[in-house]
C-alpha cells in the first residue's frame, strides 16, 4: 500500500517536500494543511548565502533555474559602522521575495497533482488519524513538535537581543549592515534588496537600549516612527513598511530526536538558525530532500526511512548550527564591539561564525585583506 502523508504547514519545507515526493512517488498520498491563507507571508525577502542554492541546482536543476531567475544578487556586503564603512568583497548573497518564493513552490507542487490546503487549521494531530506519516513543517511554534516535546528531547532558547522585520522601498545594492550609536544606546540593520524596488530591513538591539529608549511601551506606530528617526541617514527618506513587525526575542530550538514514532520534523520546526548567516529556508530544502530520499530508499519500512534522514542529515546541519550560535552570540554582544575601528570590527565581524579566517579571506577577498593588512 503507498504512503499516506500528511505535511502540517506549506512553507518552502513543506511545499518542497509535497514536490520531490509525490514527483518520485506518484502513488504516494499527500495532503499539505496549512493554517494561513496562500498570500499569507511574514518577513520580506528570504536571503541565501552565494553557494547556498548550489545543492538545489544538482539535485534539481529545473526548479533551481526557476527561482535563481526571480532573485537579485550581489558579489561583496558592505558594513557601515559610526567611524566609517569598510566593504568586504568576494561575499555573495542573492535573495528573493518570500511571497514570491512560496508562490513558485506551489506553483510546482501543483505539477504533480497536490493542492495545498489553506485555511485549514489543524488543531490536534488526533484530527488526521489513518495517516502512515506526519511531517511536521509547522515552523517556530510546531503543533507537531510541542505536541510530544519529550519524545524528540525538544528545546526553545531565547537570545536576550530584540529585534523586528520591516521592508522599505529604499533600494540597497548589497547587503549592508547598518550600525548606530543613538541617545538610548546601540542599533543594528541588516538591510537588503529582494526585488528591484523592495529591500527587506531588519532592526536589532540589545535589552538596555530596549529598555532606555521605551520601546517597550510604544506601540506600533510609535516604534515605527522612533526605528525612522534612528536610520533616518540609512533610509534617505524612505518609510519602513510594517507587516506584523513586532520585537520578537530569536528563539533558538532545538531537538535532541528528529523523529518520534510516527511524526518528523522539517525546516524551522526542526531547529532554527540565527537570521545573520542566512541559511533557514537553505536548510528547510535540503531536508526536504533528505526526507525524500530516505522514504524513496526504504519503501517498505518506514522506522529505517525516518532513521536515515536523521543519521545522514544531521552532522551536516551540527555544523551550521554551530556557526550560527557562533554569530548569534556576537550580535548578543555587537554593541561592545563597537567600540572596535572600522577595519578591526569588520574583522571581527566577518570572522564570527568561526568558519572564515584570514587565509580564506586572503583568497576571497582580496581588496578587503589588503586594506586590513595594509594600514
Amino acid at each position: 500500500m503507498p504512503l499516506n502523508i500528511a505535511i502540517i504547514g506549506a512553507g518552502p519545507a513543506g511545499l518542497y517536500f509535497a514536490y520531490l515526493l509525490k514527483r518520485r512517488q506518484p502513488s504516494v498520498r499527500v495532503r499539505v494543511l496549512e493554517q494561513n491563507a496562500p498570500d499569507a507571508t511574514f518577513g520580506f525577502g528570504v536571503v541565501f548565502s552565494d553557494r547556498a542554492l548550489e545543492f538545489l541546482r544538482d539535485d534539481d536543476p529545473l526548479t533551481y533555474s526557476t527561482i535563481a531567475a526571480q532573485m537579485e544578487s550581489w558579489a561583496d556586503i558592505e558594513l557601515r559602522h559610526p567611524d566609517g564603512t569598510v566593504r568586504i568583497d568576494g561575499i555573495g548573497f542573492s535573495a528573493i521575495s518570500r511571497l514570491k518564493l512560496l508562490g513558485l513552490l506551489r506553483e510546482c507542487v501543483q505539477t504533480v497533482g497536490v493542492v495545498p490546503e489553506y485555511n485549514r487549521r489543524v488543531a490536534a494531530l488526533e484530527e488526521l488519524s489513518g495517516v502512515d506519516l506526519i511531517v511536521g513543517a509547522d515552523g517556530v511554534n510546531s503543533l507537531v513538535r510541542d505536541t510530544d516535546a519529550n519524545a524528540f528531547g525538544s528545546s526553545v532558547t531565547l537570545l536576550t537581543n530584540r529585534f523586528a522585520w520591516y521592508g522599505t522601498t529604499k533600494r540597497f545594492e548589497r547587503l549592508t549592515q547598518t550600525f548606530v550609536r543613538a541617545d538610548h544606546g546601540v542599533y543594528n540593520a541588516h538591510h537588503y534588496r529582494y526585488s528591484p524596488d523592495m529591500s527587506t530591513f531588519i532592526v536589532e538591539c540589545d535589552a538596555a537600549t530596549f529598555e532606555r529608549a521605551g520601546l517597550s511601551r510604544m506601540n506600533a506606530t510609535d516604534t515605527k516612527a522612533h526605528l525612522e528617526r534612528v536610520f533616518a541617514e540609512t533610509l534617505d527618506g524612505h518609510d519602513l513598511i510594517s507587516n506584523r513587525s513586532m520585537w520578537r526575542n530569536f528563539p533558538k530550538v532545538r531537538n535532541q530526536r528528529w523523529y518520534a514514532g510516527n511524526r518528523v520534523l522539517l525546516g524551522d520546526a526542526l531547529r532554527t538558525l540565527h537570521f545573520s548567516i542566512g541559511s533557514g529556508t537553505r536548510l528547510a530544502l535540503e531536508d526536504a530532500i533528505a526526507l525524500t530520499n530516505s522514504l524513496h530508499a526504504h519503501t517498505a519500512d518506514l522506522p529505517a526511512a525516518l532513521a536515515a534522514y536523521e543519521r545522514t542529515r544531521r552532522p551536516i546541519t551540527d555544523k551550521l548550527i554551530a556557526a550560527a550560535d557562533a554569530s548569534a552570540d556576537w550580535y548578543e554582544r555587537f554593541g561592545e564591539r563597537m567600540r572596535l575601528a572600522p577595519l578591526d570590527f569588520a574583522m571581527s565581524y566577518i570572522t564570527r561564525s568561526g568558519r572564515v579566517d584570514p587565509a580564506r579571506l586572503r583568497r576571497q577577498s582580496p581588496q578587503f585583506m589588503a586594506a586590513y593588512e595594509g594600514r
